[in-house]
């Protein structure tokens, strides 16, 4: 298999350091940057100096040729920003490439070479029956050195390396380094089972944790890359989070799973099917929820104008609403608000509140029909504080019910502790963020 793979060598007019294994930094609005930006690599950056010359400079990374055109697949973080790229067969012959397209929320790229050879090409299998301690090869360019082989095992399936909406990454402990970003991932048999991405490194080396984007995933967004140059996703208009043990016990939930809606954006197709803050989402497209990124990868894939069943938990009920999905927008509004709840089982939360006045809303800046009740001060040591509420902070729902009144919050606070529920759940409109918190009666 190893004369399908290629070097990707580009030509960049930027001073930028090699941390990710594609060999070169992501760009801030890169799904990888916050990966590389918590686990390494930034802080190897070089300082600006008082006058900087921009000047080229070249990175390398991997490829694979997946049919006999020519059309060569690698990561887009290797080819991004590049004003030249040169794809290197594996035996010696060269030929200047270019871009039919790129996906940077999935850090996939398409590439195409001319020529009139016979190309060696290898396709896409399927990696979801790859099972963990599995055999696999990584073959790619690491350090530039080209046409390297490596052998290891899975260590893990469904890896979310915090780096997109779409994170599913196989971990492997084959050794992959700077350099082999875009190269095939095979199994024993041959297969390509996914695309070697990035690596959790603090040094900028191998230390056995690597991940590769599975082939199936790779294998929608190529064809789609190569049919129309781009990927259309489609989108609800949600902001969502996970239901955690907490939330769901504040909610009544039977069991712990969906997706919890902290905000509906307007004028969104989850707005016109009347989906609301508080919902949860049980199932969707006749598809259970087990968590939050369940839900982002369905509406990713179904097509813009496709009506769909969603089944929501609302008000201690369940409930069935058609929705048309919409297309997702060039700015990815839908964002995964995460949510860090404690646990406990008293009657106070640590609260005091005061009611949204019309001079309180001129004083902060808020709009005169912003509703909801303030949080005047939080009680140190409070559930609410550990819970990470700020005075300051707003407060519009308790469980799934609209509040206007510091008396609705004690209430619904006093009704919780009645149901034997260990936590109350807020919703919290804080820093300009909406989520949900689950606040354990304390």
């Amino acid at each position: 298999m190893t004369p399908a793979v290629v070097n990707v060598t580009v030509a960049q007019a930027s001073q930028q350091t090699l941390s990710p294994p594609g060999g070169q930094m992501p760009d801030e609005d890169s799904p990888l940057y916050e990966f590389f930006k918590r686990f390494g690599g930034l802080d190897q950056m070089p300082m600006p100096t008082p006058m900087p010359m921009p000047r080229q400079r070249e990175g390398e990374g991997s490829g694979f040729i997946i049919d006999a055109e020519g059309h060569i697949v690698t990561n887009n973080h290797v080819v991004d920003g590049a004003s030249r790229i040169e794809v290197t067969l594996n035996d010696g012959e060269k030929y200047e490439a270019r871009v039919i397209g790129r996906d940077a929320k999935t850090d996939l790229a398409l590439l195409k070479i001319d020529t009139t050879a016979d190309l060696p090409y290898v396709r896409f299998g399927d990696s979801r029956g790859a099972r963990v301690g599995d055999w696999v090869l990584a073959v790619g360019n690491p350090f530039g050195l080209g046409g390297s082989v490596n052998a290891g095992i899975i260590s893990a399936r469904g890896r979310d390396i915090n780096s997109g909406p779409y994170d599913d990454y196989i971990q492997i402990d084959a050794p992959i380094n700077r350099g082999n970003s875009g190269g095939p991932l095979f199994d024993a048999r041959g297969v390509v089972i996914g695309v070697n991405t990035a690596i959790f490194s603090p040094s900028g080396g191998n230390i056995g944790i690597g991940f590769a984007i599975p082939a199936e995933t790779a294998a929608e967004i190529i064809a789609d890359l190569q049919t129309k140059g781009r990927v259309d996703r489609g989108w609800l208009g949600v902001q969502i989070q996970p239901v955690t043990e907490e939330i769901a016990a504040s909610l009544g939930l039977p069991e712990t799973r969906g997706v919890l809606v902290a905000d509906v954006i307007s004028g969104t197709p989850a707005e016109a099917a009347g989906i609301s803050s508080g919902d949860v989402i049980l199932e969707a497209a006749g598809e259970r929820m087990q968590e939050y990124r369940d839900l982002t990868k369905l509406i990713a894939g179904i097509d813009a104008g496709e009506q769909i069943n969603l089944v929501l938990f609302r008000s201690g009920q369940t409930l069935t609403l058609p929705v048309t999905i919409g297309e997702m927008p060039s700015e990815d509004m839908a964002q995964a608000a995460s949510g860090n709840e404690p646990a406990g089982d008293e009657p106070r939360i640590g609260l005091y509140l005061a009611p949204l006045t019309p001079e309180l809303r001129a004083e902060r800046g808020l709009d005169a029909d912003t509703s909801g009740v303030l949080v005047a001060q939080v009680a140190p040591g409070s559930p609410a504080q550990v819970a990470g509420i700020k005075a300051g902070s707003l407060i519009s729902m308790v469980g799934q019910q609209p509040v206007t009144q510091p008396s609705q919050v004690v209430e619904a606070v006093k009704q919780a502790a009645a149901a034997d529920r260990p936590s109350v759940l807020l919703r919290v409109e804080q820093d300009g963020e909406q989520r949900f918190v689950a606040v354990p009666i304390g």
